[in-house]
C-alpha cells in the first residue's frame, strides 16, 4: 500500500474515532438533563395597540422540533413542542418555535388569556405559563 493511501486511511480512522468519542461524551441520558424552562413575556405594547398580539417567549433545555410519539421521548438532547390555548377554549394548537413569538390577530376587544405549555413529544407538560392582556380589537356586534 502506498504511503499516501496509508496516510489517508490513518487520518480517516482518527477522524471517525474522534467523532464517535466526542458524540459519546456530549450526549446525556434524557433523565439526567436539566428540566425544560419556559419564559413568556407580556405582549409587545406597540402592536397590541394596533390590535395584533405578539407574545415573545424563550425555551431552554428543550429543542422545539416537529416530532412526536414515544420513540422521540428518549431523544437526547430533549425534544418537544408547544401547546397554545386561548381563553380556555377546548382546543389548542401546536407550535414548533421557529419564530419564538406567538402572533394572534383578530382578537375581539377585551381581556384575554393565553396558556403556553412546553410539552414532550407525546404531549406531557414539562412547564407552562399564562399571559393575560387587554386587546383593543374591534367591538363584536351581537
Amino acid at each position: 500500500m502506498s504511503l499516501l493511501i496509508k496516510t489517508v486511511v490513518a487520518f480517516a480512522a482518527c477522524t471517525m474515532f474522534a467523532t464517535v468519542a466526542f458524540a459519546q461524551s456530549t450526549v446525556v441520558p434524557v433523565e439526567k438533563e436539566p428540566p425544560p424552562m419556559l419564559t413568556v413575556e407580556q405582549p409587545l405594547p406597540g402592536p397590541l395597540a394596533q390590535g395584533v398580539v405578539y407574545i415573545p417567549y424563550q425555551v431552554e433545555n428543550l429543542r422545539i422540533l416537529p416530532v412526536g410519539g414515544p420513540a422521540a421521548s428518549n431523544v437526547s438532547p430533549r425534544v418537544g413542542h408547544l401547546h397554545i390555548t386561548v381563553d380556555d377554549l377546548p382546543w389548542a394548537w401546536a407550535d414548533y418555535g421557529q419564530s419564538k413569538t406567538i402572533i394572534l390577530v383578530g382578537m375581539k376587544r377585551g381581556q384575554h388569556k393565553v396558556l403556553i405549555e412546553a410539552v414532550d413529544p407525546e404531549g406531557k407538560v414539562f412547564t407552562a405559563q399564562t399571559v393575560t392582556f387587554e386587546a383593543s380589537g374591534k367591538e363584536v356586534q351581537p
